[in-house]
């Protein structure tokens, strides 16, 4: 697994063109963002949380914010896709993921703002997401999501994710994707980095 320096998360930040042209900035979660990022999934249409969250909710749990904003504890990691609107950095998607050493399978779930969804975020975060699982040594990528999230559900299909029923619950669909991309070879630059650092640190 790539050795991440968490005293100096801004280094893992990428900066996605989308494709209209706007500037997105993908960064890992820090504790001073948790009242924006509640703030962001209370935004979300009832819909949006139910759908990112498996379940009712107004916003999330103090206990599962607290998770969402300490980035590599329990090999969990969260990151937020932002513009800058009117001047102030503003959270538009989030996405979170852990790795599983054992299988080499990396766990994700997503969200988009709902008045963003349609300008490629979503598409973009997932390419992004490709990168950190190469650098981390996964193998596979993996969401579950409800039968009737139809967005979530088109967007892996884009994105070129195989599906099959998921383990244990008939209410939900598994979308899984293989990660076959050579550390050297890795797309987003930082990412790159990272991994050769990792290997070096090996060495």
């Amino acid at each position: 697994m790539t050795a991440l320096l968490l005293k100096d998360l801004p280094q893992y930040t990428d900066i996605l063109r989308l494709r209209n042209g706007a500037s997105l900035t993908v960064r890992f979660v820090q504790p001073r963002d948790a009242e924006a990022l509640q703030n962001y999934f209370r935004g979300l249409t009832a819909r949006s949380r139910y759908n990112r969250l498996l379940g009712a909710a107004s916003e999330l749990p103090l206990s599962v914010l607290g998770k969402f904003v300490r980035v590599g504890e329990g090999e969990g990691f969260s990151a937020v896709a932002t513009m800058t609107l009117d001047g102030v950095e503003t959270i538009v998607g989030e996405i979170r993921y852990a790795l599983d050493m054992t299988s080499g399978h990396m766990e994700f779930g997503i969200s988009i703002a709902d008045r963003w969804q349609g300008f490629g975020i979503g598409t973009a975060l997932l390419s992004n997401l490709e990168c950190r699982a190469a650098a981390f040594g996964a193998t596979e990528i993996y969401g579950d999501t409800l039968r009737a999230n139809d967005a979530m559900i088109k967007l892996a299909r884009k994105s070129g994710y195989a599906f099959t029923p998921t383990p244990g619950d008939w209410k939900l669909v598994r979308f899984a994707k293989r990660i076959a991309i050579a550390k050297e070879e890795i797309p987003c630059a930082s990412w790159r980095i990272a991994a050769q650092q990792a290997a070096l640190h090996a060495a």
